[in-house]
C-alpha cells in the first residue's frame, strides 16, 4: 500500500509515477476560474470576480490542483505565487478561456455587408427566376457587391439537397417530406388560364364546359396529367383534354401562344413583362382551385446565420414589392 507521502506526491506532481490525470469528465468551468486566479493571484480578489465565495473558490482551487496535478499558486507571506508550471500556463489559459467564452457567447446578429464574400444558391422554378430574379440581384448587389447568388432548377421537392447544404434557400409551396424545414409565407398565388390572345374561347363568356372543350397544355416535372382544376370539373361532369405536358410554366405560355391549347399557370408567372407573356391573355378559371402559397424554405442550421438572416430578408422586401 502507497505511504501517504506517496499518495500526496502523486497527487501534487504530474511526473510522478503514481500521477493520473483525471481526464475524463472535465468541468470547463475551472478554465474560466484558473484565469481569474492566475490573473489576479488571491483567492478573495478571483471570487469577487467571479461572483463566489471565498470558500467556494478555495474549493475550486483544489480541484485545479487535483485536475493538472500541480499547486499552481503557493503561499508566500500574506500573497499567493504561481508556481513554474503555473507560470507558463498563464497566456495559454487566459487565451483559451477568451474563445471557449466566445464559442459559447450568443451569435452576433451583425454583419459586414461589404466585405461578405458568399455564394448562395436558391431552388426556384423559373417563373420565379424571371419575376423576381433582375429585381433580387440589383437589390443584392446595391449592398453587398461580393456576394454571389446561384439559382438551381427545381427537378422536384427533394429537402436532401436542403439538409445536406447544396441549397440554401427553396422557394415553392410547402411539402410534408421535411417537417424540420423552417419556412416563411412570401406571398399568395393563384393559378389562372393562359392563351393566345385570338383565341376562340374569348369570343364569349368563359364556362366550365367551354374552358373544357379545348385542348390544353399541363405543366408537372413528376408527370401528372391530372391536378386541382381536373378535381373541380370532375365535380361539374366535365373532363380536360390534355394534349401536351411540358415541365415548366413558362414552356407552357410558349406553347400556348403558339397554338390554341390553354396553359394553367400561377398568375405571378404572367406579370414579368417579357414578350412572351405579353403575347397571351389571361383569364380566371371558371371552376374554383385552391389558393397558392409561395414560401421560402430553409434548414434550421442556417436558421441564425447572419448573412442567410439577411438573404432571406432580401427576398422576402424583393418578392413584397408592388414595383
Amino acid at each position: 500500500m502507497a505511504s501517504k507521502s506517496q499518495l500526496h506526491a502523486a497527487l501534487w506532481f504530474p511526473g510522478h509515477s503514481g500521477y493520473t490525470a483525471p481526464m475524463a469528465g472535465i468541468d470547463l468551468n475551472l478554465l474560466t476560474a484558473l484565469d481569474m486566479l492566475l490573473a489576479e493571484r488571491s483567492v478573495t480578489a478571483a471570487a469577487r470576480r467571479m461572483g463566489l465565495s471565498v470558500s467556494a473558490m478555495s474549493r475550486t482551487l483544489t480541484r485545479l490542483r487535483v485536475a493538472t496535478g500541480d499547486p499552481l499558486l503557493v503561499q508566500a507571506g500574506r500573497s499567493l505565487v504561481p508556481t513554474p508550471y503555473a507560470e507558463q500556463l498563464t497566456s495559454r489559459v487566459h487565451a483559451a478561456a477568451q474563445e471557449a467564452r466566445a464559442v459559447l457567447a450568443p451569435a452576433s446578429g451583425n454583419i459586414d455587408l461589404l466585405a461578405l464574400d458568399r455564394t448562395f444558391t436558391i431552388r426556384a422554378n423559373e417563373g420565379f427566376v424571371a419575376l423576381f430574379a433582375p429585381a433580387l440581384i440589383v437589390a443584392i448587389a446595391g449592398e453587398a457587391p461580393h456576394v454571389r447568388l446561384r439559382f438551381a432548377p427545381k427537378p422536384d421537392k427533394a429537402a436532401v439537397p436542403l439538409r445536406d447544404g447544396a441549397i440554401d434557400i427553396e422557394i415553392g409551396t410547402m411539402g410534408a417530406s421535411a417537417p424540420e424545414m423552417r419556412s416563411q409565407l412570401i406571398f399568395r398565388d393563384r393559378f389562372v388560364g393562359a392563351a393566345r390572345r385570338d383565341h376562340p374561347l374569348f369570343s364569349g363568356p368563359i364556362t366550365a364546359a367551354g374552358y373544357a372543350a379545348f385542348g390544353h397544355v399541363a405543366t408537372s416535372r413528376r408527370g401528372a396529367w391530372t391536378g386541382p382544376v381536373d378535381d373541380a370539373l370532375h365535380d361539374l361532369g366535365l373532363r380536360r383534354q390534355v394534349i401536351a405536358m411540358v415541365p415548366g410554366f413558362l414552356d407552357a405560355i410558349a406553347i400556348a401562344r403558339r397554338s390554341e391549347l390553354i396553359a394553367l399557370v400561377p398568375r405571378s408567372c404572367l406579370q414579368s413583362g417579357e414578350a412572351a407573356t405579353e403575347a397571351v391573355r389571361s383569364f380566371d378559371l371558371p371552376v374554383s382551385t385552391p389558393e397558392l402559397t409561395v414560401s421560402l424554405m430553409w434548414h434550421p442550421r442556417l436558421d441564425a446565420d447572419p448573412a442567410h438572416r439577411w438573404l432571406r430578408q432580401k427576398l422576402i422586401a424583393t418578392c413584397r414589392d408592388p414595383a
